[in-house]
């Protein structure tokens, strides 16, 4: 019995002195506005050769709040050609004592794509936890080895806001026949470590504060702290390359990637030719192709193959009636140079982040494709090949106004994708609107939008007829009791014109008192957005994109009515945009409200962020001037 004891006791004791512990000990300033932070993380690679890289990871993150959750980041994509050695996790309570202890097998393992996605060969293992008690930490390890040497992880000490970094590093060391580039980003408030040895680089950060989005700021990508590497020799899906700028990217991309692919069947090729036999032009002739492939082929994610970058075939697309980014635009491709237009296959980063290529550092960059046909004038025509519905020649916000990489036989270049200016996001309001004696509201209204305010709107074409009045009656959502009486949509995408004709109505849209009539001037397009107040602004300000609004609207007043005062014309100009208001009498019971107002884009300091947001104030103000009328 005694032995027993002891022995428990003793195994008892082993356990808790073999659990570690975790300091729980933050400084304040990495815990304000921060929903949790990195107490740990490192990143050491060690590239064994241009084929094989071995990298081991640690990141402890304690997680201070629900919100702080996704900041875990417990996951990791393996595939054929990338082997897990460890993988391991370590949970620890609001005391720092261990909870738990999570094995690579407790992982839950599923395919790495989404519900939209064929097929692919690449799969996560990632933590599934849910935490009983605030704040908890969680420590996660693991070690891999990838015979895909074209993505090495780069130093992205903070990645997202309201995270901040207690310390961070990373190591990467190389053999001596092969080249490592880096390139700083974003550096100028943190304290770098930074040693350089011979095939050894190294950085170390510490007490990254957190990050708050703020109303207009740039993009998260544009300001996060990061240093990006490249080795000049590398392996893709055993595929070789040996880059050292963009020009040599794309011919590798070119030669190795998309050259062999371009395999049209005879049969699809003279049907191709037949269609485009009276096309005057070559712009006429890819306007013809674009539609046969906006009816001929559906988008689907297809990750699979030379690491989700080398497209399928052409005759496989032509058969199968889809694919996915790359395969659609090499297919666009192919359909062009057998109709004798040059088209070339481009890489970018999408999304509205108008994020661009590292210009000066050639690597593994972006997640989108679309294709390039130059033009003589220098304004060079984009067609996104995934969309059935995009005019020919209009991208939008999801590609526009950034630098890609356009890929040619002779090699890659940076191009720069369309800007919207301001003039061509141009919203027109044609409008009439009575006016009753009881102050209700009957109003018909014609909208015109084209550039970036098209993009905004293209997509209603293909609404319900339900979920359209819900848009209109949350658009006009100032105007009470609003009904919505007739709706006419017409996507013109010969002129990339979206009209739209409405017609509402809507009682006590004004306020009577006496024998007094108070009338909004402004019923159909007010200006409802203020952006958010700082006390103390830590970003600059950015303005995507510009546009602007002209709207003329009628308004006939009330029989019974007559004007007793109105208020003064205005216009306002400043270096953020402008704004103009002219009321005009037409007659007695007819006023034509004239209305313009323009946002312009660009970069401009934090401290010019309080002056951009009392324009958007006094606009709003504006926007709810009022007239004031008597009985007669």
């Amino acid at each position: 019995m005694r032995v027993k004891l002891f022995t428990s006791v003793l195994l008892v004791t082993l356990s808790v002195f073999s659990q570690k512990n975790i300091s729980l000990t933050i400084p304040n300033n990495l815990k304000e506005n921060a929903n949790a932070v990195v107490r740990e993380q490192s990143v050491d690679i060690t590239l064994r050769s241009s084929s094989e890289m071995h990298v081991i990871q640690k990141r402890v993150v304690t997680v201070l709040n629900k919100q702080g959750n996704d900041n875990v980041d417990a996951y990791l994509y393996y595939d054929d050609n990338k082997r897990i050695i460890s993988l391991e996790a370590l949970v620890f309570d609001a005391f720092g004592r261990q909870t738990k202890k999570i094995k690579k097998k407790d992982f839950k393992d599923v395919s790495a794509v989404d519900g939209g996605t064929l097929y692919s060969d690449s799969r996560l293992k990632y933590l599934e936890y849910t935490p009983i008690s605030y704040p908890y930490t969680i420590e996660v390890s693991c070690e891999y080895v990838d015979e895909n040497t074209a993505f090495i992880e780069s130093f992205y000490p903070l990645n997202d806001y309201y995270l901040s970094v207690e310390k961070s590093s990373y190591s990467i060391s190389y053999p001596s026949d092969i080249q490592v580039r880096t390139k700083e980003l974003n550096l100028n408030d943190i304290n770098l470590e930074k040693v350089e040895l011979d095939n050894y680089l190294s950085f170390k950060v510490k007490d990254i504060e957190a990050i708050k989005p703020e109303d207009f700021s740039p993009s998260l990508s544009a300001i996060l702290p990061r240093i990006l590497v490249a080795s000049n020799d590398f392996t893709l899906e055993g595929v070789s390359a040996h880059v050292e700028n963009w020009e040599d990217f794309g011919k590798w991309m070119y030669h190795d990637l998309i050259k062999d692919t371009q395999d049209l069947p005879q049969s699809t090729l003279e049907e191709i030719q037949s269609l485009v036999v009276e096309a005057k032009s070559d712009v006429e002739k890819a306007k013809i192709v674009y539609q046969y492939v906006q009816d001929k082929v559906r988008y689907i994610s297809v990750q699979v193959g030379i690491g989700g970058w080398k497209p399928f075939n052409v005759s496989k697309v032509d058969e199968l009636g889809y694919g996915d980014c790359k395969a659609l635009t090499n297919y666009t491709m192919a359909l062009l140079k057998a109709v004798g237009v040059d088209s070339y296959f481009t890489v970018l980063y999408a999304r509205s982040s108008q994020r661009s290529m590292e210009s000066d550092f050639a690597s593994m960059q972006g997640n989108h494709a679309i294709l390039n046909i130059p033009q003589e004038n220098g304004e060079d025509i984009w067609l996104e090949c995934t969309s059935q519905k995009l005019p020919f020649g209009f991208i939008g916000d999801f590609t526009d106004d950034r630098d890609v990489l356009v890929i040619t036989p002779d090699g890659g270049k940076i191009e720069h994708t369309t800007k919207y200016e301001v003039d061509e996001s141009l919203q027109t309001i044609k409008g009439l609107c009575n006016i009753s004696n009881e102050g209700s509201i009957e109003a018909k209204v014609t909208v015109v939008s084209r550039g970036i305010q098209y993009d905004d709107k293209y997509l209603l074409e293909t609404e319900t007829s339900r979920d359209l009045d819900t848009h209109y009656k949350k658009h006009w959502g100032y105007i009470n009791g609003l009904s919505i009486d007739n709706i006419e949509i017409n996507n013109d995408r010969n002129n990339i014109e979206f009209i739209e004709d409405i017609s509402f109505s809507a009682s006590n849209y004004s306020k009577i008192v006496g024998d007094r009539m108070l009338l909004t001037l402004n019923a159909l397009n007010r200006n409802r957005h203020i952006p958010d107040r700082y006390r103390s602004r830590k970003l600059p300000l950015h303005i995507k994109r510009g546009f602007k609004d002209v709207d003329t609207v009628e308004i006939k007043l009330p029989s019974d009515y007559k004007i007793e005062s109105q208020p003064e014309n205005v216009l306002i100009e400043n270096k953020y945009g402008s704004y103009k208001m002219e009321l005009n009498v037409k007659d007695e019971n007819t006023l034509i409200y004239n209305r313009e107002f323009t946002i312009a884009d660009g970069y401009f300091p934090k401290e010019d962020y309080k002056a951009f947001r009392d324009f958007y104030k006094e606009v709003s103000k504006q926007d709810n001037a009022k007239i004031a009328l008597i009985k007669k």
